[in-house]
Parts: structure tokens; sequence; C-alpha cells
């Protein structure tokens, strides 16, 4: 079985389903596995099938990939008393049409005419956790870009119970983890510039949400209440720790955070210590094989990193950009504004739908129309206007 091959999952579901399925037992103890599997954090190590995983040497897409499917699936059997593989199959694939509307894409549906179920649910998989292979892979694995994948299992299930509203369920539930993730970040007693890059990373990798408002003062402000089932409220914790341990040191303030938290989503304690002290040994265990936490500073080094691609990119495409920008005045001006002031929430949209149209004409800068590139324009943004100042006295004069 080869996950990057037509046809891996009609090879893979049966073997699932009789060989892994009957041992995961109950939801506490799968989402365990799962956090074991690095799936949670978004950088999958393993699949539930360690057997299959030494055997297959399966990248870590491949094994996100796996993870993805697996979870979905697990969910689905569990839901439904005598379903058959293809029953979860169109199930799944009707849950990601469910997420699609007339104002709103999540996901691009081939046509049912040239692809089987099979063919098709391949199709939505590698497109839900497609990442930019040549930069945010290399020099930020998939951490954050993979980490709100989770998301995907929560809403299927609530998809699987209600058929309704599955989209602004999503929503909601990605916005309250980005919320938290957030409001962990912001309470470091040391802050760093780079904590404040890692904050828009998050932001910036959602899928099911526009702009994510950061609003949240407290945790009163996080719509804690309206979580309720377990695994929302384990997931929450786990993203929770995950961004505290971002520089791989917990503050007094980070630890007395965490504890509120799981005291406020009633979560036990001893559950809570094990997820920061897993979260933590993860780091441990696997920093040598995820690119993101082999660096001193990981946060720093991607920041880095990030700003000489951009910068070079602005260089080599500076004519068209400047053809481009010419024939777009309220974007200069809108980008000259932002060097003097912060731009309001309406601006700043303004600001990334036009530059995206630029980007989606320009086909060396297609690495901003990636899913995950997007955390890469804030630092177009800042380029544009010391990069090409000629735009700007042309079309402010």
């Amino acid at each position: 079985m080869n996950p990057s091959a037509k046809g891996w999952i009609k090879k893979h579901l049966p073997h699932f389903i009789t060989a892994t399925l009957p041992y995961l037992g109950e939801e506490k103890d799968v989402y365990t596995q799962f956090r074991e599997s690095g799936f949670i954090y978004g950088t999958s190590v393993k699949t539930l099938n360690t057997e299959e995983t030494k055997r297959l040497k399966l990248t870590e897409e491949e094994l996100t990939k796996v993870n993805l499917f697996d979870a979905l699936c697990y969910i689905y059997f569990q839901s439904i008393e005598n379903a058959s593989e293809e029953d979860c199959v169109l199930s799944i694939i009707e849950f990601y049409r469910s997420l699609n509307s007339k104002t709103y894409t999540f996901l691009k549906l081939p046509s049912v005419s040239k692809l089987s179920n099979y063919e098709t649910l391949e199709n939505l998989l590698q497109q839900r956790i497609q990442t930019n292979e040549s930069f945010i892979k290399k020099n930020f694995s998939h951490l954050v870009t993979n980490a709100l994948l989770f998301i995907d299992v929560l809403a299927f299930d609530h998809f699987l119970m209600y058929n309704n509203d599955t989209l602004k369920y999503a929503k909601h539930i990605e916005a309250t983890v980005v919320k938290s993730i957030c409001l962990s970040l912001k309470q470091k007693e040391n802050k760093e510039e780079y904590d404040e890059l890692l904050l828009k990373l998050f932001k910036s990798s959602v899928r099911y949400n526009t702009i994510i408002h950061d609003n949240a003062a407290d945790l009163s402000d996080l719509s804690i209440d309206s979580l309720s089932e377990v695994l929302e409220r384990y997931y929450l914790l786990d993203m929770s720790c995950l961004a505290v341990w971002d520089d791989n040191r917990l503050d007094q303030t980070e630890f007395q955070f965490i504890y509120d938290l799981g005291e406020a989503l009633s979560i036990r304690k001893d559950f809570v210590e094990q997820a920061l002290t897993h979260v933590h040994f993860f780091i441990e265990t696997h920093k040598n094989k995820i690119a993101f936490f082999q660096y001193s500073n990981p946060v720093k080094h991607f920041y880095k990193q990030t700003n000489r691609t951009v910068k070079v990119l602005v260089i080599r495409n500076r004519k068209r950009l400047l053809k481009e920008l010419s024939e777009s005045k309220e974007l200069v001006i809108l980008l000259g504004q932002s060097t003097v002031r912060d731009l309001n929430d309406v601006e700043k949209q303004k600001v990334k739908e036009q530059l995206l149209d630029i980007c989606k004409s320009i086909p060396s800068l297609a690495i901003f129309l990636v899913p995950g590139g997007s955390i890469l324009l804030p630092i177009l943004i800042k380029f544009i206007p010391k990069l090409l100042p000629s735009a700007f006295n042309e079309n402010l004069n």
C-alpha cells in the first residue's frame, strides 16, 4: 500500500477494518494513540498500526494522510453500525462536500463522472494535507499547517450526528482553538517578536475561517462552554500545550495557564499533566526528524529563512510586480499606509485579496497560493514598499 499511489484507499481500508479497528478501544484511548503518532500536533511520525509504519517506510506527508483517513474512518464506524466500506468512503466525500457553499470553496471536488468514489476521496485527502513542499515543508515542517487537521475529524463527527451546519461548527471550533493558542502564547513572561510571528503563523493556517480576531483577553473569552464533546476539550488542551512549548521551555505563568485551562475544560489534573509531559516528550524524541525543532530558536530561524525567500522572489519578479501594482491604485495606497499605521480588518482583507490576485498572474509567486503559503503574505506586504519604492512614488504623486 502506497498512500502516494492511485488506489491506496481501496487497499488500505479493508486492512484497517480487520487489523486495526477491532483493537482501538474507546475514544479517549484512540485520541491518545493519535497524539502519540504526532497527528494531533500536525507532525505524524507513525500510524495507528505500528507494524505497517515500520514495514512501509512512509514519508511524513503519507503518514499524515493515512492518519487523517484512519481517524475519519474510526469516527464513522463508531457512529454507524453495520456500515460497508463503500458507505464510509461516500460519507467522508459527502462531509467534505458539505463544507463547500456558494460563497466558500473549502476543497475542489473532482467531477463525479470521471473518478470513482475511492479516487475522489484520495484526491480530497491529498488537497487537505497539501503544503508548500519547496518551502513550508523544508523550513517549518507541517507543525503549523497541519496542526489543525484534527478539526476535520471533530467536524465529521458533528456531520454524522446532526448533518447540518457542519461548516458553521468547523469555523467555531477552529476559531476557538486558534484563540486558545494565541492566548497561550500571550502567557510568556519574556515575549519576543518571534512569538508574534508564531501567532500569525497559526492564525494564517486556518482553512475554515477567513480571518480570526485575536481578541481573547482571558479564558472567559474562549466560549469553552460550547465544547460539549470530550475530544473537543482534549484537542483544545493539547494545542495550547503545543503553543506554550514553542521555545522548548515553560514559564510559571504558562504552567498556571495550562492548569487553569484544564480546570475550565473540566479535564482531570492528571490528564493535564500528561498532556504537558507528552508534548515535551514528543518534541525531545522526534526533534531530529522535524525540521522545525532542529534549531535553538526555531521560530527565529523560520523568520530569517522566510524573509530571505520573499526578498528574492520580489527582486526576481520586480518588473511584473511593478506592472501589476501600476494597475492597482487602491492596493498601492493601502500598502503605503501600512508602513506608517496598522490597517483595519477590512483593509487587511482587501490587501490580502488583491495581492493574491497578483500572485495568480505571476507563476513564480504561486508559493503564496498553496495552503499554508498565506503565512508569507505579511512579509511580502512589508518588502514591497521597501524593494519597489518607485511603484509608490508614481502612484501616490
